[in-house]
């Protein structure tokens, strides 16, 4: 099989193997690479429109007891200069947001040893008053929710769904490999538990993203091992509406020796990614870690979403990465890269 040969299927819509995958890694230039998933991209997408959502990004606490190696914002519980946002606190942000016309909360936080499950059901009712779209709690956080009860994953979820979780953002999957997950974040759940959470999320009618954030210690085929679980878990569920691949943000954590991925690795994984993951709709572009200028870029290398407005973002900032945008910014880059920007909800519906 030849590079030419698997470019054709792509360009017919077929999907291609895990070996195809391979040869298109090992032989793909940069922009036969984006060729390929700009034409995938223009398939799924022949509006020519790109997406994004206004929303805020609510870290809860940053107490955490899985002391992840890759991550700078968390602090260890007896630290005891860690944070756990008050209701109060969480009402206002929530208010700020809506007022800019915001119209969803991603809602995450550390693995907080000390607050029962009753904690974060009445948290999500209290933010289902306000009438915002709850994205909320990742897998994670989810199998923690089930750890500290004893309750089946299966019943935090429909308590979670019956207080008011809308659904849920594909954090904490990292790369879907023990081997790596053992190596960098030994205390979090399992690549199989990572997928187990999302399946009955998906099974009891809750919309998910997907996430990969790569480029620290995995392999090129952990890296396709962790798209394989996706897709084989979306043909089962259809329940992910956007994958968001991002490369791992070195400054300030326990891996800061590691090499940053280049604009170049960024952009070659997120071909791939929209190439292989021929079931998922929607691409996000990373421009919280890679800025608007790559950002732009990648929506001529597969992404059709610009991400969020991002009016809070606490994790990556702590790895000493700070990019901001506005509504009116994110409008105008899209619109210079030659597509139509349009504000959406977290289905991918459109806001009129």
């Amino acid at each position: 099989m030849h590079f030419s040969n698997i470019a054709e299927r792509v360009s017919a819509g077929n999907r291609i193997t895990d070996e195809e995958y391979r040869l298109l890694e090992s032989e793909g230039d940069l922009y036969q690479l984006g060729f390929l998933a700009d034409t995938v991209r223009r398939q799924l997408h022949p509006e020519n429109r790109v997406t994004y959502v206004i929303d805020r990004n609510i870290n809860y606490t940053d107490i955490c007891i899985s002391a992840c190696k890759f991550c700078a914002f968390f602090k260890a519980p007896d630290e005891g200069d860690g944070y756990l946002l008050r209701p109060e606190e969480l009402l206002e942000k929530i208010e700020e947001t809506q007022k800019v016309g915001g119209t969803q909360i991603l809602l995450q936080g550390g693995l907080h040893p000390d607050q029962p499950f009753e904690y974060y059901e009445e948290m999500v009712r209290l933010i289902n008053k306000t009438g915002i779209h709850l994205h909320g709690f990742s897998p994670p956080e989810i199998h923690h929710f089930s750890t500290i009860s004893g309750l089946s994953v299966k019943t935090v979820l429909s308590r979670l769904i019956a207080a008011g979780l809308n659904s849920i953002p594909g954090g904490g999957a990292e790369i879907l490999n023990d081997r790596v997950r053992q190596l960098t974040a030994p205390r979090k759940c399992t690549a199989t538990e990572w997928i187990d959470v999302m399946e009955q999320a998906h099974t009891q009618g809750l919309k998910t993203t997907a996430t990969m954030m790569f480029g620290h210690v995995e392999t090129s085929e952990e890296r396709l091992e962790h798209l394989r679980r996706l897709r084989e878990l979306q043909d089962r569920t259809g329940g992910f509406t956007a994958f968001i691949p991002w490369p791992f943000q070195p400054d300030n954590t326990a891996l800061s020796e590691k090499e940053k991925t280049s604009g170049f690795g960024y952009l070659r994984m997120l071909a791939l990614s929209r190439i292989y993951l021929d079931n998922f709709k929607n691409i996000q572009a990373s421009w919280v870690t890679q800025g608007p200028k790559i950002a732009q870029i990648a929506l001529s290398f597969g992404a059709n979403d610009f991400g969020s407005t991002m009016i809070e973002e606490n994790v990556v900032a702590a790895a000493g990465v700070t990019f901001r945008l506005s509504e009116q910014e994110i409008r105008r880059l899209v619109t210079d890269a030659g597509f139509e920007p349009a504000q959406r909800l977290m289905d991918y519906s459109i806001v009129i």
